[in-house]
């Protein structure tokens, strides 16, 4: 005898439910979104039964909130805000999608949805182009933060080194040669012609850095 195949025990709560979208926004002064199209999925094998339940009842009407989504197929649930008043604004109500198997009543899988009310589709888009101009402006804050160190390098003047550099090689200069017994100079202070020369080399190479700068 052949033993037909048992279908394996689905645990409760643990069927992944597929519905889209997964948040509903209704703008107040647009009442062409007054009334969303939830999808929910179905990409299993056995046909699902639904039900859909709402944290605030009052304030929407669901168009057959309850039913069934035969194997592979979808179904769309309408769903209609009812009480569209100012108190409600940025208010977040939550749906609830419960899909069990037909055979049996414990939930499989369950699956929530936001909704909030907004004032203004247009004011929601005039936030978000604020919001991107904000980003954009900080962008450029840092860019222009970044290049700063470099552009204080390349204008700074001579360093504290080469000014000293350069003073000390003037007064080499200045001071008397090997041989002349007028000075009234010490003698370990006078320079050799060659000893001047290499500073007056070295200020020449001081003066033409910092001409550059």
């Amino acid at each position: 005898m052949h033993q037909q195949k048992r279908q394996p025990e689905l645990v409760e709560g643990n069927l992944p439910v597929f519905v889209f979208p997964t948040e509903l926004i209704f703008y107040a002064d647009d009442q062409s979104t007054h009334k969303q199209v939830l999808t929910l999925y179905n990409p299993y094998e056995f046909a699902l039964k639904f039900k859909v339940l709402c944290t605030t009842p009052n304030k929407y009407v669901v168009v057959d909130a309850a039913g069934a989504v035969k194997p592979q197929c979808c179904v769309d649930i309408v769903i209609r805000h009812r009480d569209v008043r100012s108190c409600h604004y940025g208010v977040i109500d939550k749906f609830r999608l419960q899909v069990s198997e037909q055979s049996q009543r414990k939930a499989l899988g369950r699956k929530e949805v936001i909704a909030t009310l907004l004032p203004s589709a247009k004011e929601q888009q005039k936030e978000e182009e604020e919001k991107r101009i904000k980003e954009h402006l900080t962008e450029s804050v840092f860019f222009e933060q970044s290049c700063q160190p470099e552009n204080r390098s390349v204008s700074s003047g001579p360093s504290l080194l080469t000014v000293l550099l350069g003073v000390v090689c003037i007064a080499a200069l200045m001071l008397p040669t090997l041989g002349d017994m007028e000075s009234l100079v010490p003698l370990y202070l006078h320079l050799s012609v060659n000893q001047k020369l290499v500073a007056a080399y070295i200020l020449g190479l001081i003066t033409m850095a910092i001409l550059r700068t």
